[in-house]
């Protein structure tokens, strides 16, 4: 296979998408198109159907169902989709032919696949950028501000919830094999990356996974909590058996709290952050923002400059062992 070496400064980014599920159509490919200087130019599926209606939907000139020719057409760039048991070697391929690579959250399967994934990035001098979508809101942004300064006293605790309702049928996120797990795998992941960001580093976690409707080989409930290392503690709980939910982000300090509404399991919404402050009125701020057009517009400066994402690989490799040890405690 040809390998294909960057320049520290590029001038528009040639993207190949590996995997042609819903989100990368519905939500990718439509993004993708608002940004500046970026093409996509390739397609890969295991499926010759479905890469196809992807590639003439799109008008995209190249499909392929082997993924070595796909990584040999003109890319520069991987935005790897497809079901978490193909992204270790997707990656670890894509990593030696020097394309720079999204990968789509969980990270892998393993930890131990995770950390090879990382350093065949690092060896290959190529970015690794995983998809945590919540970190680039601006009300996330402000509220991770007000924590570090304080402005609500010492952070005591974070809670999280992401709870939806998502039936088994023929998704990969029901095949064990294909998914890793259930509700933790796909939308706990979320929420530990989001625990990290506003808490900083955890160093410890108990919690349970269970299947309270859906009796599946993987989890349709997930709940934690979590210590942090300078302090404080974070609870989530996640699920695939929900039909209505809240699932609001609620911050508690010393003298306030925050509280921010219509973030999670919400796309392209107003989102509102509540601020109360101990002598002080209460505040409300709202701010409609596209999380994932603002992490593919920082991923795209990234790729284009060769410089490291706010969202590494490394993130997702923590994230993995994190998510590892709260499953062996079922």
């Amino acid at each position: 296979m040809k390998t294909k070496k960057y320049n520290q400064r590029k001038h528009k980014l040639k993207w190949g998408i590996a995997g042609c599920g819903r989100f990368a159509e519905k939500a990718f490919l439509p993004t993708i198109q608002l940004l500046r200087r970026n093409e996509v130019v390739s397609l890969y599926s295991r499926s010759k159907e479905r890469v196809n209606e992807l590639s003439k939907k799109f008008g995209i000139a190249n499909a392929f169902t082997d993924y070595d020719e796909f990584l040999n057409s003109d890319i520069d760039c991987v935005y790897v989709a497809s079901a978490n048991a193909h992204h270790y070697e997707q990656v670890i391929k894509a990593a030696k032919a020097g394309k720079h690579i999204l990968c789509e959250k969980p990270l892998s399967i393993t930890s131990s696949e995770a950390e090879e994934m990382v350093k065949a990035c690092e060896e290959n001098n190529v970015q690794l950028a995983v998809n945590y979508v919540y970190r680039f809101n601006p009300l996330v942004l402000k509220a991770k501000e007000l924590i570090e300064k304080e402005y609500i006293g010492k952070l005591v605790t974070i809670n999280l919830n992401f709870n939806i309702d998502f039936t088994p049928g023929t998704n990969f996120r029901y095949d064990k094999k294909l998914s890793g797990g259930g509700a933790i795998r796909d939308l706990g992941t979320h929420m530990i990356d989001l625990l990290r960001f506003f808490g900083g580093e955890i160093i410890e976690i108990k919690g349970f996974l269970d299947n309270i409707i859906y009796k599946n080989e993987v989890d349709d409930f997930a709940a934690a909590i979590v210590k942090f290392e300078k302090g404080g503690y974070g609870y989530f709980n996640v699920s695939f058996n929900n039909k209505k939910a809240f699932n609001r982000v609620e911050i508690l300090g010393h003298t306030g709290a925050l509280s921010i509404e219509k973030l999670i399991a919400a796309r392209n919404t107003t989102s509102k952050l509540t601020i109360l402050k101990d002598g002080e009125a209460k505040k409300s701020f709202r701010k409609r923002a596209g999380n994932f057009y603002l992490l593919l517009k920082s991923v795209n400066n990234s790729f284009l400059n060769n410089k490291p994402p706010l969202v590494t690989g490394y993130d997702g490799l923590i994230n993995m062992k994190i998510m590892e040890e709260l499953e062996g405690f079922k």
